[in-house]
C-alpha cells in the first residue's frame, strides 16, 4: 500500500462513521462523498474495495440493523421504516426481507428473549444483518 492508500482509508472510515450517525437523516452518495472529500464516482470505487459493498448497500444494512432493534423494541414496521430514514414502506420491507430473510412483521412477531440475556456487545454482532 502507498501512503496515498491510507489517507484515502482514513477518508473512507471518516464516511462511513458520518453514515453510521447520521442514518436516519435522507442521505445520498454525493453527500458522503463530500464528507470523504472525493468525487462521487471515485468514492463509490474506493468504498467497494474498502467495504466489499457498495456506500448505498452499507447505508441500508446499517439502517436494517438499527430497523431490528426498534421492532424487537416493539415498535411497529412503519414506525421502523420512517425512524432509521427510509421514506417507502415497501423499499423497506422488500429490502429488510432481503437481508434478514423474513419479513418485517414476522420478525417483529418472532421471539427475542435470547438478546435479553447476552451482553449488548455481543447482540450487536449477532443481531447485525449479514449479506
Amino acid at each position: 500500500m502507498e501512503p496515498s492508500d491510507f489517507a484515502d482509508l482514513a477518508l473512507l472510515r471518516r464516511s462511513r462513521d458520518y453514515m453510521d450517525r447520521h442514518f436516519s437523516e435522507p442521505l445520498d452518495v454525493a453527500s458522503v462523498a463530500r464528507v470523504a472529500l472525493m468525487s462521487r464516482a471515485h468514492f463509490s470505487r474506493k468504498f467497494r474495495a474498502a467495504y466489499g459493498e457498495s456506500p448505498h448497500s452499507y447505508l441500508m444494512t446499517r439502517r436494517i440493523e438499527r430497523a431490528k432493534a426498534l421492532l424487537r423494541d416493539g415498535h411497529s414496521v412503519s414506525d421502523a421504516c420512517y425512524l432509521v430514514g427510509v421514506t417507502s414502506l415497501g423499499s423497506f420491507s422488500t429490502r429488510f426481507t432481503e437481508i434478514v430473510g423474513e419479513s418485517p412483521s414476522a420478525y417483529r412477531r418472532r421471539e427475542h428473549r435470547f438478546y435479553e440475556v447476552v451482553p449488548p456487545c455481543l447482540s450487536r454482532s449477532l443481531a447485525r444483518p449479514r449479506r
